[in-house]
């Protein structure tokens, strides 16, 4: 299990999502741009930034920019991902990142676009591609939710869907959106789920906010789970000192 760092950039600003919803962030760097030169000096990989912006935005500019600082910060550190395209996601690759990350593009209509899907493949190729599972709950079954987490699609967070598209990319993403940014527990069914499968990287996201937390995560998924931790973390305002979640991953 290893710790994967995220930031969600908003109108040019740092954002956390909680439930779905948006909420600004309490970042705790010494100055505005956004900064990983502590993940960079740990040698920390794979984290993620996601723009929230879509490029009709009047702010995109400004969420690129502050994206793009980081990764030129941490060059072949970082993943991004919102608004990515067959015809952008090199633009990313040769900004410094290591993956670009999908969602909306692939899923359209409540469907798998298997024809943007191979696009994306003949444009970056399979080992620099990160699919976007993020799942939201209903009658007892997991789907994946696009355009920013508010639109349910009939594609169910199955084995069967992960098999299907881990032949397609180098890691999977999955935010348990229900749980997103509220510290208070991870989604232990979907947690079971993932950790059983586990046949290519998965980094899972949502509801942790204690160390009591990371270890449950550990033991549901069977230790093969990356994990990101959002709103917990001291630097966005939360109880778990960065410093210490990384001691307590390195000893795990």
């Amino acid at each position: 299990m290893e710790f994967r760092p995220c930031i969600d950039i908003h109108n040019g600003k740092v954002k956390q999502i909680v439930g779905g919803s948006l909420k600004d962030a309490a970042l705790r760097f010494p100055n505005e741009k956004i900064s990983f030169h502590s993940v960079s000096k740990e040698g920390i990989k794979g984290g993620h930034i996601i723009l929230l912006n879509p490029v009709s935005s009047e702010y995109y500019k400004a969420t690129r920019e502050q994206a793009e600082h980081a990764l030129r910060a941490y060059p072949g550190g970082l993943q991004i991902g919102g608004g990515v395209t067959a015809e952008n996601a090199k633009e990313f690759l040769d900004a410094g990142a290591s993956h670009v990350i999908v969602t909306s593009y692939v899923f359209r209509d409540g469907k798998i676009n298997y024809d943007n899907l191979k696009r994306l493949n003949a444009a970056v190729g399979r080992e620099r591609l990160v699919l976007d599972l993020s799942c939201r709950k209903k009658e007892d079954t997991y789907y994946i939710v696009t355009d920013r987490w508010q639109k349910f699609t009939d594609e169910e967070v199955s084995t069967v869907l992960l098999d299907e598209l881990s032949s397609y990319c180098d890691e999977f993403l999955i935010h348990a959106v229900d749980v997103e940014g509220k510290a208070k527990g991870i989604e232990k069914e979907l947690v079971k789920m993932l950790g059983e499968w586990g046949k290519i990287p998965v980094t899972y996201a949502g509801g942790v906010g204690s160390f009591e937390d990371l270890l449950e995560l550990k033991k549901l998924g069977n230790n093969r789970l990356n994990v990101t931790i959002g709103s917990a973390l001291d630097l966005f305002g939360g109880p778990m000192a960065y410093d210490k979640v990384l001691q307590y991953m390195k000893k795990e």
